[in-house]
């Protein structure tokens, strides 16, 4: 998956998405920031988004995504506009 660019666009979503860490890190694993994106950033915010993350960088977040971060309505949109229909399951936590 390609790199998202530390630009202050990408901060301001980075750090309002994952307010709980610094928007470097957020942005360091660009797998499980889209995963945060995909959740629960707004349309706006993933315009901008959308200009570093390819079609397929969707898909491999969607097949890499940590469990627990994306839920199932989310889940199924981000997986329809990947041309994933139906959608696979769920990431699912292995305890």
């Amino acid at each position: 998956m390609r790199v998202i660019p530390l630009t202050p666009e990408t901060s301001r979503i980075a750090r309002r998405i994952i307010w709980f860490e610094p928007a470097s890190a957020a942005l360091s694993d660009p797998v499980r920031f889209m995963a945060y994106a995909m959740a629960r950033a707004t349309h706006e915010d993933m315009q901008v988004l959308r200009r570093y993350v390819l079609p397929e960088d969707l898909v491999e977040a969607l097949d890499r995504a940590p469990p627990g971060i994306i839920d199932a309505r989310s889940w199924a949109y981000w997986n329809l506009i990947a041309g994933r229909y139906p959608a696979p399951p769920l990431p699912k936590r292995q305890l």
